[in-house]
């Protein structure tokens, strides 16, 4: 006989379309595009506020490779908590990318997230600037760069794996299923995507500087204006990109056995 299993606690939202030509005639869309970009202009603000002060304050506690990981995970737990019910909290075009591809966002909001994105990240970074000029000048304005001696190959996989722990730990902590059973605590969402981003910049800071978001690495390099700044820039759009579509792939596909839910669960069990 056949063992069916229990009925679901909770119900897996319906594929967004790719365009809804509905969608831009509703205020919620623009709103969520302006929390997007204030969100990021804080996160930048904040977190190239702290790199020059690791770099111009060498005795300052707490402040150095392991302040500037704490600086950059915390602000994201702080912003996702405070815009995930209005944007989603992406802050992040790598995220607001694999979320596409998985089918959570549509086409034209996507483009509109990731514009925002770069319109906060180019403001914040401007406005640290035009607070501490000259400390800016000097600390190289905390510009993603492949530091040396490492190749570009290595800069290259740490963004793409970088990416992938964030983007993995996204899925994961916004699950349907975990929100069922979580949803009563919540904090639960933006703490592990906190961490996360923590915990990458610890691993990945002394090699690429950590971008893992095009749109700290493309503010930092607007504002900063060097040559050098672009030299490598190409790394810190398709390291997180290439990094965010594997993480949507193995969420989608493996952990939530989208391939093969057409073949009936894998729950089932066939007793004789």
């Amino acid at each position: 006989m056949v063992k069916e299993e229990p009925a679901k606690d909770y119900s897996d939202p319906p594929p967004a379309p790719l365009v809804d030509g509905a969608e831009f005639g509703m205020w919620s869309v623009y709103r969520a595009c302006i929390a997007e970009f204030v969100a990021t202009l804080l996160f930048l603000y904040i977190t190239i506020g702290t790199v020059i002060g690791s770099s111009e304050a060498a005795s300052c506690g707490g402040v150095g490779l392991l302040g500037i990981a704490w600086a950059f995970g915390g602000m994201i737990f702080i912003l996702v908590y405070c815009t995930a019910g209005i944007s989603g909290g992406h802050i992040n075009p790598a995220v607001t990318f694999g979320l596409f591809l998985a089918r959570k966002v549509t086409l034209p909001r996507t483009i509109a997230y990731i514009v925002a994105q770069c319109l906060g990240a180019i403001c914040g970074v401007a406005l640290i600037k035009s607070f501490q000029s000259s400390f800016y000048v000097q600390s190289g304005d905390g510009a993603n760069m492949v530091a040396s001696p490492y190749s570009k190959k290595t800069g290259l996989a740490a963004e793409i794996i970088g990416t992938f722990v964030l983007v993995y730990t996204v899925f994961s902590a916004t699950d349907p299923k975990r929100n069922a059973r979580d949803s009563h605590v919540p904090v639960l969402a933006p703490l592990p995507i906190g961490f996360a981003v923590f915990m990458v910049h610890l691993a990945t800071i002394p090699i690429t500087g950590t971008g893992i978001n095009p749109a700290r690495s493309f503010g930092a390099a607007v504002i900063y204006g060097h040559k050098k700044s672009w030299d490598d820039h190409w790394i810190f759009w398709v390291g997180p990109f290439i990094g965010a579509a594997l993480a949507a792939a193995y969420h989608q596909y493996v952990l939530r056995a989208g391939a093969f839910k057409a073949f009936g669960s894998s729950r089932s069990q066939i007793n004789f």
